[in-house]
């Protein structure tokens, strides 16, 4: 299926309903223009032009979708950077943006949260006292964005061998967590 090539105007139609339907950061919204352009310099003058409308900006999406993250599904912080990063945010604006979001944030009592959110349908006595599913629950920490610190310590107070956590790792630098 071939797609339609759009001229200036049809591409700032098609931008603006994108952006109505779902927000999205400069570089995505370039992604998505970038396809269906009739010309790449159309792309830059559509994205001017959107940014100077105030319709587009890369801060405002960082900051907004970092909030929405913490509060709606408790993530860490680095797991909120990452994902701005996947959204071509930049990354100093994205480490930015997660700072504001988590400024007082009590980072040991959001990850117990998110592990109690996480294991709540599990029995109490059986709660993480197993080695792989302490191992488990570990892994599942650090992919939602905790400091191996924060993740140990948080998965000491469940665990029946709390010392086996010692013997726990972080991913090697620049390692995606969980992948």
């Amino acid at each position: 299926m071939r797609v339609r090539r759009l001229s200036l105007d049809e591409l700032m139609e098609y931008a603006l309903n994108a952006l109505a339907a779902r927000a999205c950061s400069s570089g995505e919204l370039r992604r998505k223009l970038a396809a269906r352009a009739e010309t790449a310099a159309d792309v830059d003058i559509a994205l001017s032009r959107l940014k100077e409308y105030g319709y587009l900006d890369d801060r405002r999406f960082a900051e907004s979708y970092a909030a929405a993250r913490l509060e709606s599904q408790g993530f860490g912080k680095g797991r909120v950077v990452r994902d701005l990063r996947r959204r071509r945010i930049a990354p100093a604006e994205a480490e930015r943006a997660a700072a504001k979001a988590y400024r007082g944030v009590d980072e040991v009592a959001l990850a117990e949260s998110f592990i109690r959110r996480k294991y709540r349908g599990k029995a109490a006595d059986g709660f993480l006292q197993d080695p792989k599913d302490l191992a488990s629950a570990y892994r599942r920490l650090i992919h939602a964005g905790f400091s191996p610190g924060t993740a140990i310590r948080v998965l000491k107070r469940f665990a029946r061998e709390p010392e086996l956590l010692d013997s726990f790792e972080p991913p090697p630098e620049g390692e995606e967590p969980g992948g």
